[in-house]
């Protein structure tokens, strides 16, 4: 029996178990992944932003300024790589410029600090590679930009340390109001009761919604394409670049990634299956149409890496957060598309405040509030790398030669709470491949030590999700 149970271990489920984590609660999530972060949170802009593009009056502008303020300082807390960069939505006409008004005076009713309207030489002195026929653009200092990952973790990891309980590979087949408890039923067999659950599924919200008898509302996926760009490109923006938004979506942006990599697109495609993350020559060629209006010299040459990502939109248009009409207790989180990330850890507050109406909520004297990251030896003090050394040799030996990623990282990275499990979850831990090889040099290093870690066969470490088996078999009796 639970006090509370979560479905879904993305940046939502996890933000919000490191939420209710602060309260004598007894907490599981629930997550039908090999790992966290699998979802939507794992292929995104990763932008915190400002939050003067959500309509006032709407949940998605209440929250996504709530939890830009919020980001800052549980980015100090958890160790959370976040850079309050500032963004810029640039105009190329009229219509443009009326749009900017628009989104400004929306800005303005929603609370959000460091807007205003920028001319051209001022525009071009802060961001001197973008297009010369920009007119104007509309400036935010409370927009920044997040890896998305690391904030999963970093709240996952803080909330398992404050007592949370972790289910991988648990995918929920049922659910059902008992005589004092919701009974919650997954495809493995195992049976969970408790008086509060919260469906913060991402992409399958509606059919775990569908499984409690409530029908409200519909997940119509959206597919998001996306380049990311060497690092030696890095300084062609310092800020994050928008088109003005359309009925679509925010738009194309080119932005700066926390890690030193240039991200350009998305696109924003219906989509039917919800797994579907392909890359597209239509989809990138339209990336790239609408960046290089942005940027006319962006090196898209200099590209690393293509991916797309899929987002939980609905027909509403906004942020779906109410509880079943069918069993009490049971909170719905529905339509968490953009800007989800910026807003979790005000969803997290919503959800809190849900559980309140149930159950008498009680601080815990011990809470944890802080959380070490994995330190970036490449990074450190020649103090601090002789300090680590002293206890632990593996910080000597460099698994990837891109980014400089030794194998203590990959190590502590595995045996971390919710550690990394897949090729990928290392990948997004600490980022071996994730520079310009991608993983040709270090990839077969990280199986090896992924297989000795966990003390299984090489051939069934995963790339990420069951079925993703990179080493099939032997050839000659050795691998």
């Amino acid at each position: 029996m639970y006090d509370c149970l979560i479905i879904g271990a993305g940046v939502v489920g996890a933000a919000t178990a490191r939420e209710l984590s602060k309260y004598n609660l007894k907490i599981a999530v629930l997550e039908k992944g090999t790992e966290v972060c699998q979802g939507t949170s794992k292929s995104n802009s990763a932008i915190v932003h400002g939050g003067y593009d959500a309509s006032y009056g709407t949940l998605k502008g209440k929250l996504n300024v709530r939890g830009t303020r919020l980001f800052e300082d549980l980015s100090k807390e958890l160790n959370i790589p976040f850079d309050k960069c500032g963004s810029l939505v640039l105009a190329f006409n009229d219509e443009d410029e009326k749009k900017l008004e628009e989104l400004y005076e929306n800005g303005q009713k929603n609370g959000v600090k460091g807007l205003k309207i920028i001319e051209k030489d001022e525009i071009l002195m802060m961001e001197p590679n973008v297009s010369r026929e920009v007119t104007k653009a509309l400036y935010c200092s409370e927009a920044g930009i997040i890896c998305p990952f690391n904030a999963t973790f970093a709240f996952i990891e803080n909330a398992m340390d404050n007592g949370v309980e972790l289910f991988l590979d648990e995918k929920v087949i049922g659910i059902d109001k008992g005589d004092d408890a919701i009974i919650v039923r997954t495809e493995k067999g195992i049976e969970f009761q408790t008086k509060i659950l919260i469906n913060s599924a991402g992409l399958y919200s509606d059919e775990i919604a569908n499984l409690a008898g409530d029908y409200e509302f519909s997940v119509n996926p959206r597919r998001g394409e996306y380049r990311i760009l060497d690092k030696k490109v890095s300084d062609i923006v310092k800020h994050v670049i928008f088109t003005t938004p359309t009925k679509a979506g925010k738009g194309v942006l080119v932005s700066p990634t926390v890690h030193g990599n240039i991200i350009v697109g998305p696109t924003s495609d219906p989509i039917e299956d919800k797994e579907d993350t392909r890359t597209t020559d239509l989809g990138i060629n339209k990336v790239d149409e609408v960046a290089l209006r942005l940027v006319p010299n962006l090196a898209l040459n200099e590209t690393i890496r293509v991916f797309a990502g899929v987002r939980a939109s609905i027909s509403q248009g906004d942020f779906l957060i109410y509880e079943s009409k069918n069993i009490k207790g049971i909170l719905h989180l529905g339509g968490i598309d953009s800007p989800g990330l910026a807003s979790s850890p005000a969803i997290a507050e919503e959800v809190r405040d849900f559980v309140a109406k149930y159950i008498n909520l009680v601080k815990k004297t011990d809470f944890v509030k802080e959380r070490r990251a994995i330190p970036h030896f490449y990074d450190l003090s020649d103090a601090e790398k002789e300090e680590i050394l002293k206890t632990n040799p593996n910080y000597k030996k460099i698994i990837c030669r891109c980014e400089m990623i030794t194998e203590g990282e990959i190590v502590e990275a595995i045996h971390r709470n919710a550690g990394a499990r897949t090729v990928d979850g290392i990948k997004r831990r600490v980022r071996p491949g994730s520079g310009r090889c991608q993983g040709g040099f270090c990839g077969p290093r990280v199986l090896e030590i992924l297989s000795r870690e966990l003390g299984i066969p090489v051939e069934e470490i995963l790339k990420e999700s069951q079925g993703s088996n990179i080493v099939v078999g032997r050839t000659k009796g050795v691998l």
